[in-house]
């Protein structure tokens, strides 16, 4: 579920009718002075995170100066949740505040129907509170009981404030909406205090105007290498891929920082926490399942060695996938290779074809700076994390000092090349002999021209992970020459 920060979600309400605390959005701490003084000095500093208890973690501050406001602004801009700095604040006018309703649509998934929470006492604490909250049914055309609501609330004002929240959720396709609190001030008004929104990830596509930029939940803004990730997924459907950045506060007092590679969920969770219990702290979440294309493991592969002061890199899912493992082995190796990997990996490739995927990809990798282990699914993630763990220690480097490295016939007017859908495919200048072994293993793709060269068949443009396995099975057999050159937007 893709989530609004507090201001955007009243911006929603606001433009349905329904009155919000007078406020902006600051991004420095002069910023809230100024705007702390233009609404008289008594206000609330709000952290805009995806937290919840904010006030006990130290991002929310009630003041009556400007100068006071700039202070806790100060100390909230020093704040970070996870590995996320505050980037933004809110600054509203304090409210008089008379009474607090608790007001959250949400999913019954029990009943596959929108539902209504409703209390009339609102604010922290709501959990402990369960057997007093009504719960009201909302038809899926957002159509909801007046008479209900105002059995519960005794006032029509709130009643209609009610209706705007839930009309507002269905016309923005909100997976929930919760308003906490939902207030009455002494002089009778309504007004959202708080408002924390979640859109259907499958309905963002539909509403550009909420700026979304991923249609995933995250506790935090998409960092750089979560917004590239996204894009590949979003151009290349072929498989999953996921990337998340981790917290990892503290990873210089652990083992080390290591990247995470994982495939299927409750095996990855499983191998996670085997590597975790080695003592490391992990920089990532990465899952590629659902039959990846070796292009889409490349390209993960890529993003996530991008990430700094990494160790080793480990990767394990579940064992009994039905992908094919042999073409996670050739995108992991195409990118090891490339980036000429000095860190140790240990790779559990568990399920269909784990023989051929381990032996291609420690054949491939056999002359890497740093080791290459590949597991199968009877090998325990615990297994292949304690080993892990013995080759880092046995290897200082971290992963800084790694580049992208091309053959030196990529650009050379001697050798040829062909496009691709996701970049260029080169092949040197080669003898009859190898030749040959270039077609063998292009997979009917390629066939000697009357030059003696290898040239397509076909249109390539889609067979991008064919001619990946091609690259890899050239050079396993000495003779390095096809490379697909195919550049990780936002890397290079």
């Amino acid at each position: 579920m893709a989530r609004l920060h507090e201001y955007q979600g009243k911006q929603l309400l606001e433009g349905a009718g329904l009155a919000v605390p007078k406020g902006k959005v600051a991004r420095t701490p002069e910023e809230v002075f100024d705007i702390a003084k233009e609404l008289g000095g008594n206000v609330v500093v709000k952290v805009q995170a995806w937290v919840t208890g904010r006030k006990a973690l130290g991002g929310v501050a009630l003041v009556h100066t400007a100068e006071e406001a700039m202070a806790a602004a100060q100390d909230m801009f020093n704040l970070t949740f996870g590995n996320f700095p505050v980037e933004e604040l809110l600054v509203e006018e304090l409210l008089d505040i008379q009474d607090e309703f608790f007001v959250s649509l949400t999913i019954d998934d029990a009943n596959q129907a929108p539902l209504l929470l409703l209390d009339c006492e609102g604010g922290s604490g709501i959990e402990d509170r369960a057997d007093s909250v009504a719960r009201i049914p909302v038809t899926a055309d957002g159509e909801i009981s007046r008479e209900t609501l105002l059995e519960v609330t005794k006032d029509e004002a709130v009643v209609d404030a009610i209706v705007k929240i839930v009309q507002t959720a269905r016309q923005h396709e909100a997976r929930s909406m919760e308003v906490n609190p939902l207030v009455r001030l002494t002089d009778g008004s309504i007004v959202a205090a708080d408002c924390r929104v979640t859109i259907d990830d499958y309905a963002v596509f539909r509403h550009d105007d909420l700026g979304i930029d991923i249609a995933r939940e995250l506790d935090h803004p998409p960092t750089r290498l979560e917004q590239l990730a996204y894009d590949i997924e979003q151009e290349d459907h072929r498989g999953t891929f996921y990337f998340a950045k981790l917290p990892s506060e503290g990873w210089e007092n652990t083992k080390g920082l290591i990247a995470f590679h994982g495939a299927g969920g409750g095996g990855s969770m499983m191998s996670m926490d085997a590597v975790s219990n080695e003592g490391f702290t992990l920089a990532n979440f990465t899952d590629t399942s659902g039959n990846p294309s070796v292009a889409k493991v490349y390209q993960a592969a890529r993003i996530i060695l991008s990430q700094p002061n990494l160790r080793g890199y480990f990767g394990s899912g579940s064992g009994v996938a039905s992908q094919e493992q042999y073409h996670s082995a050739y995108g992991l190796a195409k990118a090891f290779i490339e980036m000429k990997m000095a860190i140790p990996a240990v790779i559990r490739l568990g399920g269909n074809s784990e023989d051929r995927a381990i032996d291609i990809l420690e054949d491939a990798c056999s002359d890497l700076p740093a080791p290459v282990r590949g597991f199968k699914k009877d090998d325990t993630p615990g297994k292949c994390a304690g080993l892990f763990s013995q080759l880092v220690e046995e290897t200082s480097n971290t992963n800084d000092s790694m580049t992208r490295h091309t053959p030196e016939y990529v650009g050379s007017q001697d050798a040829s090349s062909f496009p691709i859908k996701y970049g260029t495919l080169w092949i040197d200048n080669v003898s009859p002999e190898v030749a040959e072994i270039v077609v063998n293993n292009s997979n009917g793709l390629l066939e000697v021209n009357e030059s003696g060269q290898p040239e397509p068949t076909e249109d390539i443009t889609d067979k991008d992970s064919d001619l990946i396995a091609c690259e890899i099975e050239c050079l396993r057999a000495g003779h390095p020459a096809v490379f697909v050159d195919m550049p990780v937007k936002g890397l290079e």
